[in-house]
């Protein structure tokens, strides 16, 4: 791996398009820890920070056909963890609680009752979309909905901000609702997300 530590920007988001790992961890070591700081210096968390650029270095792994060949890879980096700080302090702000989410949902599905589903079927499909889940947003989806623990419980059993925890789940629902929505209307899946089982 270490030649390429010697690749210009431009060569590493070249292979980064043809999904080549190497180049991927390159990049993330080129930029992460001035990206992290830089975050970190915005929101004075540092346990946030990491996981807005976990979160942002995960979307640049899964669209990085989006990333223009002839963009400048540091300043694009910079603007889209930006992005993600913004995006971050909407959230925290207009989220209150998943009962809330939950509440609305079930409005909803009641409203659509003609509409069937096989529910066995929709389980499936959500576990193993939920494997597919990066490590720590995983483990904290499924301490949530598997093991029943709150959001206090998990951050004191994983040793992080209870803010960290929501955050996470938040990331959770959204790429598990994504990845869902071919198969369901949005209230059915999202009623059956946050059903703890």
């Amino acid at each position: 791996m270490g030649g390429y530590s010697k690749y210009s920007d431009e060569e590493l988001v070249a292979l980064l398009k043809k999904n080549d790992h190497a180049a991927f961890t390159e990049i993330y070591d080129r930029y992460s820890p001035s990206l992290l700081a830089q975050v970190n210096y915005m929101l004075r968390d540092e346990d946030v920070a990491k996981d807005l650029i976990q979160e942002l270095f995960f979307t640049i792994w899964i669209k990085a056909d989006h990333i223009r060949n002839d963009a400048r890879l540091g300043g694009y980096l910079y603007i889209a963890a930006q992005n993600q700080v913004l995006k971050y302090i909407q959230r925290s702000k207009f989220q209150n609680d998943y009962l809330q989410s939950l509440a609305r949902f079930s409005t909803e599905l009641h409203n659509n009752t003609a509409e069937a589903i096989d529910e066995k079927e929709l389980r499936k499909l959500i576990e193993h979309y939920v494997s597919e889940l990066p490590d720590k947003t995983r483990k904290i989806f499924e301490l949530s909905r598997q093991s029943n623990l709150s959001c206090r419980e998990i951050a004191e059993e994983m040793g992080i901000a209870e803010q960290t925890v929501k955050n996470q789940l938040s990331i959770a629902l959204k790429i598990l609702k994504d990845k869902m929505a071919p198969h369901a209307s949005g209230a059915v899946v999202i009623l059956a997300l946050l059903r703890r089982n």
